[in-house]
């Protein structure tokens, strides 16, 4: 990839290539102080991988709830790119499906792990392979990459381009209208719910989420609580 003038980000969004992981370099400049709204990006043959600083204005239980908005945004502008059979959806930890397999998956860093505090800066980060790790795509069936599922036309810029302008699409209704809108489309995308899994030491049916997106789990004795800042990466 060349200079970062050549990929468009929407107005109080811009880019940096990162010159190793953009997730790191996300993390590094936020560390240091960057404003929120910076997009880190690297553009690989084999994958690309794109990370946006938010400097939370509310307490961490409820900023975590840029994880699933920034999956909803990736959601939607994959789903517009891609071909209408295939079938894009996330799960809880941040993964992303594509035709019902692993497809890379989402991060999350924050400057502090307390949940009642507002933390100074907050990454949500993701990895998506273009090309499988292996030609012998038989030996992982429940691993994918995106072109090998009839995604080949869609170009990794223009994704990267369309993913900025949906999450702050997202964005600017959530800070609006609340989580309801968000709550609403990522349920509809999220695998697993109904399903039993298990979260941790525990394992149950998964019901859904509560309105801070942390996972309803019931076993047979009760209704677990998990709350979605355990999937927060430690920044030490």
């Amino acid at each position: 990839m060349s200079d970062a003038a050549e990929v468009t980000f929407p107005p109080l969004m811009w880019g940096e290539e990162a010159p190793d992981g953009a997730f790191d370099h996300a993390v590094m400049r936020a560390t240091l102080g960057c404003d929120a709204g910076l997009i880190s990006y690297k553009l690989g043959a084999a994958e690309m991988e794109a990370a946006l600083v938010f400097a939370p204005e509310v307490p961490l239980s409820k900023a975590i709830a840029m994880l699933p908005l920034c999956g909803v945004g990736f959601q939607n502008a994959l789903g517009a790119l891609a071909p209408p059979e295939v079938a894009v959806h996330l799960d809880w930890w941040g993964g992303i499906r594509v035709n019902g397999a692993r497809c890379g998956r989402f991060r999350a860093m924050a400057s502090g792990a307390e949940p009642t505090a507002v933390p100074d800066w907050l990454v949500i980060g993701f990895t998506l392979p273009l090309i499988p790790a292996s030609e012998d795509t038989g030996l992982t069936p429940d691993e994918t990459a995106l072109f090998a599922e009839g995604c080949a036309e869609v170009s990794p810029p223009t994704l990267l381009e369309s993913w900025s302008r949906h999450t702050l699409n997202w964005l600017n209704r959530w800070e609006d209208e609340g989580s309801a809108s968000l709550h609403s489309e990522w349920r509809g995308l999220v695998e697993g719910i109904g399903e039993e899994i298990g979260n941790q030491s525990l394992t149950g049916t998964f019901l859904g989420v509560d309105e801070e997106f942390g996972m309803l789990l019931r076993d047979t004795e009760t209704t677990h609580l998990i709350p979605l800042t355990t999937v927060l990466e430690d920044p030490s």
